[in-house]
């Protein structure tokens, strides 16, 4: 049960955090999914509903765990966001505490080249982006 509630609880602030945050071509939100097991990272563009780039520890040769192998995805998601134009995101943690694994993919990315968005703000319905 307890395992449960913990995960109630991240999927509400996961809902919360995603109230504020938008993804656009120029500035994409970076998606982190942390499991038990492996890391992912999407680029996402909300406002066509596509994903951009995608990267993970999944099939990866090597530790798979832990904060080195977050802070090698980081760079790794870094450097496929340069291939596509990507320089400036804004990061989504998933409703993950921001640290530890979390936080070693986000100092990879910006390790790498990648600029983060401290602009947060969700664009309102019906309006045009400057």
């Amino acid at each position: 049960m307890k395992l449960n509630i913990r995960k109630q609880n991240r999927v509400r602030r996961h809902r919360r955090i995603r109230r504020k945050l938008f993804g656009t071509s120029d500035r994409p939100r970076m998606a982190l999914w942390r499991s038990n097991r492996y890391l992912y990272v999407q680029f996402i563009d909300d406002e066509q509903s596509v994903t951009m780039a995608a990267v993970s520890t999944l099939g990866g040769e090597g530790n798979t765990k832990g904060v080195e192998a977050a802070r090698e995805l980081g760079r790794r998601a870094g450097a496929i966001a340069a291939e596509k134009g990507i320089t400036q995101v804004i990061v989504d943690r998933g409703g993950f505490k921001f640290h530890g694994r979390v936080k070693a993919i986000v100092d990879g990315a910006v390790e790498s080249g990648l600029s983060i968005s401290s602009k947060a703000t969700k664009q309102p319905e019906g309006e045009e982006t400057k």
